[in-house]
């Protein structure tokens, strides 16, 4: 066995995968494939709104938003 066999084995019993039919699996993959995608995707779209939403320079400071959210409600 190779190194790309022991883990595909490794996830087949890890996830209970390996009493399944083939197309089974290949459905459950696909579910997975699907989730994880959704799931980057949001993280994706949500961290490049986050970081739209202040100034380039704001996130070279080291105190976070906090600081930034004080100084605009002062002025």
């Amino acid at each position: 066995m190779n190194w790309v066999s022991r883990k595909i084995h490794l996830y087949n019993v890890t996830m209970g995968l390996y009493m399944l039919d083939w197309w089974e699996r290949y459905l459950f993959n696909i579910l997975m494939a699907v989730l994880l995608w959704f799931i980057c995707y949001n993280t994706w779209h949500s961290h490049t709104y986050a970081y739209s939403s202040y100034p380039w320079w704001y996130f070279k400071k080291s105190r976070g938003v906090r600081k930034y959210l004080d100084n605009s409600k002062t002025s």
